[in-house]
């Protein structure tokens, strides 16, 4: 048995944060001591373009594969919607902590109609920009990198009019009053928005076991499904999509949406199933595409 368990995680406040609660809970678990190890990873270092082009959610990750891989840390702590649809095979979602806030919150303007007319708005994400041109064509999205300081800072210099966060983040990073939540009537979040995940080596049985005491099996099957919609549309980081699974009464309902780049087309849908049944998604996935317009449908591979 080890002695110490090492976490790995990305260097900004909120992986600290989400990481402490993975250190914390496997404490609480089983006593175990763990070691906060930061891996710097690409996208922490390139703030300058937007992901999408410069190689993707993987830029989060690959720094962190390695290290698991190469046995430098045990477990690897990660925002689930910053990871990528398919992983390395001797890698394994051991665990997820029970998800947050799974909403946007608009900062800058007290609702998405009350924005200025013509208003810069600040976000990386191809979704958000979709959606927020939907309901309000003459927006004009502007790239918005960095952490949620960072992107606070640009916002209250006047860089930009308004920009949208996930409310998970800044709850956990104790700003809860912070901007106004959107409704996911009205905005969808992205697939696995609010879910920490931790990754083990598929090999290393004890640890995954350990992890196993801390999962939360109503999130994880439920971001498994959105993972599972995204795979089989094939999206990847230009493709805005948004989608939701949430589990009643023994059965999953998952709602999902997808756009054009500038919004001005959408395609939204719905299926209900049994819990854990991943037909849901490939179901949902079919819908979707068939009734898409071409523009829509140029932006997944499926």
């Amino acid at each position: 048995m080890r002695d110490i368990i090492r976490i790995g995680t990305r260097g900004s406040p909120l992986a600290l944060v989400q990481a402490h609660m993975v250190r914390d809970q496997l404490s609480v678990a089983h006593g175990i001591t763990g070691e906060i190890v930061i891996i710097k990873t690409t996208g922490d270092k390139v703030q300058d373009r937007a992901l999408a082009d410069i190689g993707g959610k993987a830029l989060w990750t690959k720094e962190l594969d390695r290290a698991l891989l190469a046995g430098d840390i045990d477990c690897a702590v990660h925002s689930m919607k910053d990871v990528e649809t398919i992983r390395p095979e001797a890698i394994t979602i051991a665990a997820m902590l029970p998800r947050a806030d799974v909403r946007d919150r608009l900062i800058g303007a007290d609702s998405i109609h009350a924005l200025p007319q013509n208003a810069v708005i600040g976000t990386s994400s191809p979704r958000r920009a979709a959606q927020l041109r939907r309901l309000r064509p003459d927006v004009q999205p502007v790239l918005f990198r960095g952490n949620v300081d960072t992107r606070l800072a640009k916002l209250a210099s006047g860089e930009v009019d308004a920009t949208l966060l996930a409310a998970a983040g800044l709850d956990r990073l104790g700003r809860p009053g912070i901007g106004v939540g959107i409704g996911t009537d009205v905005m969808l979040p992205a697939p696995a928005q609010g879910a920490v995940g931790i990754e083990a080596r598929r090999e290393d049985t004890e640890m995954r076991a350990w992890l196993s005491a801390i999962d939360d099996g109503a999130t994880h099957r439920c971001v498994l499904l959105e993972r599972a919609l995204l795979a089989a549309l094939v999206a990847d980081c230009h493709s805005p999509v948004a989608a939701l699974a949430r589990e009643h009464d023994g059965q999953v309902t998952m709602s999902a949406e997808l756009l054009s780049e500038d919004g001005s087309e959408h395609v939204c849908g719905e299926r209900t199933g049994a819990m854990g049944d991943f037909g849901v998604a490939a179901a949902l996935a079919a819908d979707l595409l068939t009734r898409a317009t071409p523009e829509i449908r140029r932006l997944f591979a499926a």
